[in-house]
């Protein structure tokens, strides 16, 4: 243990009196923080410039969200029931095409009051998804898939809501239950229609996909309605309106209710758009790295570390140990700077940036920094199995870096995610911070900032390929000559 600790320290050494490598690695520092603090978007919600952020309600659970709906209501105090029919659902785009969102909405729902964010419990026929039961912008339960014609029914007992449904309005059953607590006396009670960012892949001739996004309309037929006096709102703002055609109400109606998403069926950008410099860093390490194990090839050095340290695999381990440390704590250094102040420069030109947990930005901030050093190790065992420099940087670039860069300039994206599974750049799955709702529209993708896989499963990828590398470096080491 004591001949590895002088190896190690002996590594240092080299490191730190090479000023090629330490010039390097604060180059490294500076292209992250400064990308990421420079902001390469304009500002969102159709706005732009400074101080136009936008702000979106928070919900019971503390989660930014989507509150924007059409609401036909009335007052409910204590316990009540509201029952109606779902005759219809005609979707349009923004564009004027015929189109029903697969997410688009309309029902019936018990709200506690207006107020954007409040609580809630719906019962709704979907686009493309059934019969629902949501509440509270989070939770969500599946009953009939069928988006025909349905019979709703919304039921409150105390602080319990239970959303049923039926086809011929005798014949009933339960879609699920919820349990608001603290849910006030008097709660707003009636129908709702909304519908969300209408989002689809398109693929080129030449196989690359992009994302198209526009806003969607969804005018929802009610009959069947039971209750009294009714007043329309249009929460949150979106455009919408109530028609009454005899004894049928038409709710129109344009938002979600929903948790809030980032990208581009969402709203605005994650805290991961301030970690863009990454990929400059990591270009660097990987020269770095490379050169660690290439450099004493060159300049005829590595007989003489040999003979100082006759184990050979002590040798690279102790290069491997000190690469990545350094690595490691140049990442997260800078991307401590960028997640801290990167949300305020974008906030500040104008675009919306979702909130992240303070356990989400220390993964980031942690997980940026064993992106790097793993990538360095890698690099150092390319540079181990190769002795030629510029050979080992170009494998490196090519093997961890451009597959990364193919996904985010139009692999289709059924390959995008197969590439982001089985090569190194796994890892940058480190680096997601925006969430997935299954009953949220959105293009969850690989461009848009969504993974494959879980962050520590990409970063168990890179880790993989990085201990394979120095491996074989160990190994060809100890069969032919320095």
């Amino acid at each position: 243990m004591r001949g590895f600790g002088l190896a190690v320290r002996a590594e240092w050494t080299k490191f730190r009196t090479v000023r090629g490598w330490v010039v390097a690695t604060a180059v490294a520092a500076v292209a992250m923080v400064g990308l990421g603090l420079t902001p390469s978007m304009q500002g969102s919600c159709g706005k732009r410039g400074p101080g136009s952020e936008c702000v979106l309600p928070i919900g019971p659970g503390g989660e930014e969200v989507t509150d924007r709906f059409t609401f036909l209501h009335r007052p409910l105090t204590g316990d009540g029931t509201v029952t109606a029919r779902v005759a219809s659902m005609t979707g349009r785009l923004a564009t004027g095409r015929e189109a029903l969102a697969e997410w688009a909405k309309a029902g019936l729902i018990v709200k506690d009051g207006t107020r954007p964010g409040s609580s809630y419990a719906a019962v709704m026929l979907t686009g493309s998804h059934g019969v629902r039961m949501q509440w509270d912008y989070t939770h969500d339960r599946a009953g009939t898939p069928d988006s025909g014609p349905r019979w709703l029914r919304l039921t409150r007992s105390g602080d319990t809501l239970t959303g049923s449904e039926s086809v011929d309005g005798t014949q009933w059953t339960d879609v699920g239950t919820a349990r608001l607590d603290g849910l006030p006396d008097t709660v707003e009670i009636g129908l709702f229609a909304t519908s969300p960012q209408y989002a689809e892949m398109t693929t080129s001739r030449i196989g690359t996909s992009a994302a198209q996004t526009e806003p969607s309309e969804v005018t929802a037929t009610f009959d069947g309605v039971t209750g009294g006096e009714w007043t329309e709102t249009v929460v949150g703002g979106a455009p919408g309106g109530v028609e009454r055609d005899g004894g049928r109400l038409i709710l129109t109606g344009t938002g979600d209710v929903a948790p809030a998403i980032a990208g581009v069926a969402g709203l605005g950008t994650s805290v991961t758009q301030t970690l863009v410099g990454t990929f400059v860093a990591l270009i660097v390490m990987v020269v770095v790295g490379t050169m660690m194990a290439t450099g004493e090839y060159r300049r005829g050095l590595m007989r003489t570390t040999l003979a100082a340290t006759p184990r050979r695999g002590r040798v690279l381990a102790a290069k491997a140990v000190v690469v990545a440390a350094v690595t490691f704590v140049t990442g997260v250094v800078s991307a401590a700077v960028v997640v801290t102040l990167g949300q305020r420069v974008l906030r500040d030109a104008g675009v919306y940036v979702h909130a992240a947990s303070t356990a989400t930005e220390l993964r980031l901030i942690a997980g940026t920094g064993a992106l790097l050093a793993a990538a360095a190790v890698l690099a150092l065992g390319l540079g181990g199995l190769l002795r030629r420099g510029t050979t080992a940087v170009t494998v490196g670039v090519v093997t961890i870096v451009l597959p990364y860069l193919l996904v985010l300039t139009g692999l289709p994206v059924g390959a995008g995610r197969w590439v982001l599974r089985l090569t190194p750049a796994a890892a940058f799955a480190l680096q997601q911070s925006a969430k997935q709702y299954d009953q949220v529209a959105g293009l969850y993708i690989p461009q848009e900032g969504y993974f494959p896989l879980p962050p520590w499963a990409g970063f168990g990828v890179l880790a993989a390929y990085a201990a394979a590398a120095l491996a074989g470096a160990v190994w060809l080491l100890r069969r032919r000559d320095a």
